[in-house]
């Protein structure tokens, strides 16, 4: 194993040395320089042999899935990850370690799920409640199962929700799918559980955004609106089993369940916090790289691909960086939220806690895309940028063909750093088993194969290193309507209202333009 690593350390420094070998041969003016002519391949190349040689990253993320496991923000589980993650920063001899405590509107926990077909066959189910979610009546309650077109969410409300009391709807899709399907459902599903509560119906069953479950006999949990409790207990159903339920209504067939859900929620505010830690800048400190991750993660399981895979490799890029002996020019700091799971709430938290020196941050990356090897960095609608962050990428090679685009990514804690005009770089993976392990009952370690964690963990790190180390700052912190006009352009700023999370009003109408 060790000489497949040297192997591919030696890969790295070659790659690196080609980089400057062409620059040096083409004249170098016409393009940003890369590593080889910036001044940071001396440390890249000891960052990328400490991340492959000495990586740690296996054990910390064996521990994190074994001994803490599930993290749902609020609990004490995440409370204890925090402390593990302190420790793990103070332990490699990071500056300011610290938690940044912020509430959370209410905390919930998980009891227990059960349902059963009564009639006209008699067969337990398989199910698990979604978050932050109501319970049935204690012992459950028989009731008659109703099927509920998540196509045709507006007409249903309006025709057929006078028959939804006492019932047990049952989410189909069917026919077209409205257009901008996946936002238009999130946000009609959401009404939909709200009126079906306000009309007494027992329970729903259908997952975020009324999706079914992926995979055989999985079940998928998840929060069902941004930063939202839902009083009517709701459930992800295993699809072996809704898939008999919609077989048996469409024959016609009366479908009576029995279902218990019980779940616990606080009154109010709980607390939750943010896991800090720095490699503080030698020449200028202020300006900050952030490198973050979701600690929280969701309670069927360990919590391993979803997302302790990218808090471990946020650990494992300080630790690769700080055994580097090297330096950077900017400060590093390394962030595992909390939250995100909920809406996003611990990188906002980070945002609002910061907003005085948000302008002095650089970028923000994040890994929060499963269990696969990084394959392209998207800068967060940062396309001015893509030019001088393709030099570095084609200087890593080693570590694969790395695209870089300007997508802006708002389904992990890029999000909030994006919205105040910094560079919120996703390091998007290739991960194909991730739709089954995403909040499901098997996201557990034996799903991650650690030489991709080691090998993600290196990408991180060189990433955040060259550009806290490069002579030049990564672009500037863009103005609100710079922001704005880009998430129109790539139609983000519907999902962004319909979420109560658009702050720039009617900054990205082009400016002199009369009214219609």
């Amino acid at each position: 194993m060790h000489s497949k690593i040297g192997i591919r350390i030696l890969a790295v420094a070659a790659a690196l040395g080609m980089s400057c070998l062409c620059l040096a041969q083409s004249g170098a003016n016409a393009t940003p320089p890369g590593p080889a002519a910036d001044g940071t391949l001396p440390a890249l190349t000891a960052i990328a042999g400490e991340a492959m040689m000495h990586s740690q990253a296996g054990p910390d993320l064996e521990y994190l899935s074994d001994y803490i496991g599930a993290r749902l923000t609020g609990s004490p589980q995440a409370a204890e990850a925090v402390k593990w993650a302190d420790s793990r920063m103070q332990a490699m001899g990071l500056q300011n370690v610290h938690a940044e405590t912020y509430p959370i509107w209410r905390g919930w926990k998980r009891i227990s799920a059960s349902a059963e077909i009564i009639s006209p066959v008699h067969k337990k189910l398989m199910v698990d409640s979604m978050g932050w979610v109501g319970s049935t009546p204690r012992g459950g309650a028989e009731a008659d199962v109703v099927p509920v077109n998540l196509f045709q969410l507006d007409d249903e409300i309006k025709n057929n929700s006078a028959n939804w009391a006492g019932k047990i709807l049952i989410t189909e899709a069917k026919g077209p799918r409205p257009r901008n399907g996946g936002l238009s459902m999130f946000v009609k599903y959401g009404e939909f559980l709200e009126k079906a509560y306000a009309v007494h119906a027992v329970a729903v069953i259908g997952g975020q955004g009324g999706s079914s479950a992926a995979g055989m006999h999985l079940a998928h949990t998840g929060i069902l609106g941004f930063a939202k409790y839902y009083d009517i207990p709701v459930v992800s159903m295993a699809v072996e089993g809704q898939d008999e339920l919609e077989r048996l209504l469409d024959q016609g067939k009366t479908v009576r369940l029995k279902m218990d859900v019980q779940n616990e929620v606080t009154k109010g505010p709980v607390e939750a916090a943010n896991a800090v830690g720095e490699i503080v800048g030698t020449r200028f400190p202020k300006q900050v790289v952030v490198v973050g991750a979701h600690l929280d993660a969701w309670d069927l399981s360990q919590g391993t691909t979803d997302n302790g895979f990218g808090s471990v490799s946020v650990l494992e890029a300080a630790r690769a960086i700080m055994e580097s002996n090297y330096k950077p020019l900017r400060t590093i700091r390394f962030v595992l939220f909390t939250g995100e799971e909920q809406g996003l709430l611990g990188s906002l938290a980070y945002v609002k806690q910061h907003q005085a020196d948000m302008a002095d941050h650089v970028a923000m990356l994040t890994v929060d895309n499963g269990q696969g090897p990084i394959v392209n960095l998207e800068m967060g609608g940062h396309a001015d940028l893509i030019p001088a962050v393709e030099q570095f990428t084609k200087s890593i090679l080693a570590f694969g063909d790395l695209s870089v685009n300007d997508h802006a990514v708002f389904d992990t804690d890029t999000g909030p750093f994006i919205l105040g005009g910094i560079p919120g770089i996703n390091m998007g993976q290739d991960s194909p088993e991730y739709r089954y392990t995403h909040h499901s009952n098997v996201d557990s370690f034996d799903k991650v194969k650690t030489e991709t964690l080691d090998q993600d963990a290196a990408v991180l790190a060189l990433t955040a290193f060259w550009i806290a180390d490069r002579p030049d700052r990564l672009g500037t912190t863009w103005p609100p309507e710079r922001t704005a006009r880009m998430l129109v352009e790539q139609h983000q700023d519907e999902l962004l209202k319909a979420f109560g999370l658009w702050p720039f009003g009617n900054m990205a109408e082009e400016p002199n333009q009369p009214n219609p």
